[in-house]
């Protein structure tokens, strides 16, 4: 598919005489047609819009609705855009609607020229045009069966159900299915997902159960367990978009590598709570691996309901932060009460005061293993319910 559009898009290059780009409808960039400037006597000039939406395969919200501006969602032909040196546009563009059934599809940009392409060459970029629109409808297509496909394993309860479901996506991934994957869990999602991901075998939204903002699932496909760099990329990515309308913080999740298709529900465990992790520990985000939150790997899992230990149900509440956050210093610092004043700010006699307090309040003695643990436990678990 990548070379059908690569092929279409020199074809356009090359009957209007000046480098093309195709970018789908969210304004990524999807191929980009090599233009040899020696061939009309004149320089190459690559402006910084176009320069960015090469190097990161992306356009900025800005250049976005600047060019939308120009009514080029609802043209049905060339729309000649003006130079705006002010926005980094120090050329002229046409732009080239990619529709297919009257949807639109995606833009094919141009560098405009003096004297510019004639009425019959672009007649027949539009041609070329309309071709590629056919093909982003078909892996447009494609892509809603995946994630119909890909919700379905998400959402499948344990057992014969989700065992069909995981059946129904590797058939529809084909030969890809029993490759290196990870899963990613980016929240709150609002709205629809990306018409693209770098990398996604399947993309989906999983809606909340009590409605509001959802989650975007992401199936990514990875090279090499060793190599996530590309993954930790294309995740990073997604945050801004995602942050769009929801105006809380967004976090991500990824999952450790897994083979097939039969660890997916696990793995999508494993990115929600690196997700929640994050939104709980800063520290964490804004993107967070599973294998590197280390005891919320075990307390996301305990921690499926609001923590309501009769212990310490009391430090827990709002008229106690203070000593709860001290506490929970003191227990990081394992129980060493020079260290934990000195994060604190305070001196060692306040840290044993707040401390006594603590032992007041909960009845647990902090002298004791298992009282620290359990304190431990619930003052970590607490930060997952935000």
């Amino acid at each position: 598919m990548k070379g059908d559009y690569q092929d279409l898009v020199d074809e356009i290059s090359a009957l209007l005489g000046a480098p093309a780009t195709l970018e789908n409808r969210d304004f990524r960039l999807i191929a980009f047609g090599a233009h040899d400037s020696d061939s009309d006597g004149g320089e190459l000039v690559l402006d910084p819009v176009r320069t960015r939406s090469i190097l990161t395969r992306q356009s900025t919200a800005a250049v976005r609705s600047w060019f939308e501006g120009f009514g080029i969602a609802r043209a049905t032909g060339p729309v000649r855009i003006p130079a705006a040196p002010d926005a980094g546009v120090l050329t002229g563009r046409i732009c080239l609607p990619v529709r297919y059934r009257g949807i639109v599809q995606g833009y094919v940009w141009l560098l405009d020229q003096d004297p510019g392409p004639g009425a019959e060459a672009l007649e027949a970029a539009m041609e070329a045009a309309q071709r590629i629109g056919v093909l982003l409808a078909e892996e447009a297509k494609a892509g809603a069966d995946l994630s119909r496909e890909f919700l379905a394993v998400l959402t499948a309860g344990r057992g014969w159900q989700r065992d069909m479901a995981v059946a129904a996506l590797r058939l529809a991934l084909g030969p890809g299915a029993d490759g290196l994957h990870a899963a990613v869990c980016v929240a709150p999602w609002a709205g629809e997902p990306p018409a693209s991901v770098p990398g996604a075998a399947a993309v989906c939204v999983v809606p909340a159960e009590a409605g509001g903002p959802g989650q975007l699932a992401v199936l990514l496909r990875l090279r090499s367990a060793d190599a996530l760099a590309p993954a930790l990329t294309a995740v990073g990515r997604l945050l801004p978009r995602a942050g769009t309308g929801t105006g809380t913080g967004v976090t991500a999740g990824l999952s450790d590598p897994v083979r097939g298709l039969a660890g997916l529900p696990a793995a999508w465990a494993q990115a929600t709570a690196a997700a929640r992790t994050a939104a709980a520990q800063p520290r964490l985000g804004p993107v967070a691996q599973w294998s590197g939150i280390g005891p919320y790997r075990m307390l996301a899992t305990l921690a499926a309901s609001p923590v309501d230990d009769p212990a310490t149900r009391a430090l827990l509440g709002p008229a106690h932060r203070e000593l709860a956050r001290t506490a929970e210093v003191f227990l990081d610092c394992a129980g060493q009460a020079g260290r934990a004043a000195a994060a604190l700010g305070i001196h060692r006699q306040t840290l044993y005061y707040r401390l006594g307090r603590v032992e007041q309040l909960t009845g647990l003695d902090l002298d004791t293993g298992e009282d620290r643990l359990l304190l431990h436990m619930a003052l970590k678990a607490s930060h997952l319910q935000g």
